[in-house]
């Protein structure tokens, strides 16, 4: 369950990563806040070891209807995320994965209803190291470009095989601009509405065209794929004029060039856009909503202290994280408890508070998507809608249940643990709370929770009491909107 830890660490780990496991407490315990939040960032320290992990004892348990192929197989694929969120050692990784996929949103059904559901898989989750084509799905690269540089990342997104697929981008021809890449890498991937013009959306369009997808390797092995090519006769070789700078000198016009060249019209835009002022303020915001706080105003203090550690950094992105974490904003007490839980963190912080012996992360996907969110598949190009759009009484009702769910799979496990503070429901309250941490409850919600322990008659703190109390003690804990948020 839990042991005592600095607060402003613990909320660390609720922001930077899906709360923590018994070890992390254990770990984090010895570190100051400087410390942990070294960790973090510098996770490239720690053996990426938790695939090698799945099936091994201890931990919790995956269901395939056949073998596991999280490569090809989405069911697979969402389990294997679930377990990576759940018992790598690190979480910040795995919580930028989560923070990209949502900024780039990009989604498995409409690439399944391209290429098959097990292609769509392998692009969005196939690890390269695993496929006979060595083929990296867009998840990973997210994983790889979790902190990395935000230009680079712009340009692995351009040629990632998903996206390519997810915004037409494979379509874009010289003949035909295809104008949902362009549009989407201005208002929805950098600068924001506002800082762009529809002729830049055409501009953008004919930027791109080229960048569309190939198919080599062999069915036999395999091997055969879709991967990205720049097709140099569909590419559009004429000059094409922005409203924004795209050059250090201020010019707004991206030369005409030769069709072997042309690719480099994109890499410039993506230049500029990454350049542009607008972009580290418009990934702020977003940044401040996933990382800091969804309530009131964006400060503009902080945008500026975020657009000095990127444009200082040149575009990495572990320069901005420090910089958000050592704001005085995210050390704010006010701004303790203030981001409402996504499904996936609210699901994968439960697994690690109530604990997963026997618990099967299949088990758990139904319950994710009637909270709202199926990995892998948000809604459309903008993402999930956040904060109280993720609350309504079916979902509500759907964390709730998941909560029953996982209490009474660790009936006997949450007993045991209890054994110690099974002296009177008040004591037995305060472990409870203190291993499933939630904002300063309601004085008639503390009532309410004792009167549950009390109601079948006098309190012994037998071992029978326990298994039957305490599971449900910790379904209301967890059923409780103070537990929804992080």
């Amino acid at each position: 369950m839990a042991n005592i830890l600095d607060p402003k660490i613990e909320h660390l780990l609720r922001r930077a990563g899906f709360g923590a496991r018994q070890d992390e407490l254990d770990l984090y315990r010895a570190e100051s806040f400087q410390g942990a939040l070294t960790r973090l960032l510098e996770f490239e320290r720690i053996p990426d070891t938790t695939d090698s992990k799945i099936t091994a004892s201890g931990y919790v348990l995956t269901r395939s209807t056949g073998q596991f192929l999280p490569n090809s197989v989405i069911t697979d694929a969402r389990q294997r995320w679930l377990f990576r969120m759940v018992h790598t050692d690190r979480p910040l990784q795995e919580k930028m994965a989560l923070f990209w996929h949502n900024h780039f949103a990009t989604g498995y059904t409409k690439i399944a209803g391209i290429v098959g559901t097990a292609e769509a898989t392998r692009y969005m989750a196939s690890v390269p190291s695993e496929d006979p084509a060595g083929v990296m799905g867009q998840i990973e690269l997210f994983r790889q470009y979790a902190l990395g540089n935000f230009r680079d990342l712009l340009v692995a997104v351009a040629k990632d095989t998903a996206m390519l697929f997810w915004l037409d981008g494979y379509t874009n021809t010289r003949t035909r601009p295809q104008e949902n890449f362009g549009r989407e890498i201005m208002e929805l991937f950098t600068m924001g509405v506002g800082h762009y013009t529809e002729p830049d959306v055409y501009a953008a369009a004919r930027v791109f065209s080229g960048w569309n997808l190939t198919r080599p390797g062999s069915a036999t092995d395999g091997t055969q794929h879709y991967q990205f090519i720049y097709n140099a006769s569909q590419h559009e070789t004429t000059e094409k004029t922005f409203s924004f700078p795209i050059y250090k000198d201020g010019g707004k016009t991206i030369p005409a060039r030769a069709a072997a060249d042309g690719i480099q019209d994109g890499l410039d835009l993506i230049e500029a856009l990454a350049a542009n002022p607008e972009t580290p303020r418009y990934l702020g915001k977003k940044l401040y909503r996933f990382f800091v706080s969804e309530t009131g105003d964006v400060p503009e203090s902080f945008l500026s202290n975020v657009s000095d550690a990127y444009f200082r950094s040149r575009y990495e992105m572990k320069a901005v994280m420090r910089a958000i974490f050592e704001s005085p904003e995210f050390g704010d007490r006010n701004n303790i408890f203030t981001r409402f839980g996504w499904p996936v963190e609210f699901l994968v912080r439960a697994i690690k508070d109530i604990g997963w012996s026997g618990f099967i992360l299949a088990d758990a996907l139904t319950p994710l998507s009637n909270m709202g969110q199926n990995l892998f598949d948000p809604p459309d190009v903008a993402g999930w809608d956040l904060g109280r759009s993720w609350f309504s009484t079916g979902s509500m009702l759907a964390r709730m249940n998941f909560a029953s769910q996982l209490a009474g799979n660790q009936k006997f496990n949450l007993a045991a643990a209890a054994r110690t503070s099974s002296s009177s429901p008040e004591v037995l309250l305060a472990f409870v709370l203190d291993a499933l941490k939630t904002p300063a409850l309601d004085a008639t919600v503390t009532d309410s929770l004792l009167s549950y322990l009390r109601a079948t008659g006098a309190w012994t703190g037998s071992t029978a009491q326990l298994q039957a109390k305490v599971p449900g003690l910790i379904h209301l804990v967890a059923g409780t909107p103070e537990y929804q948020f992080v």
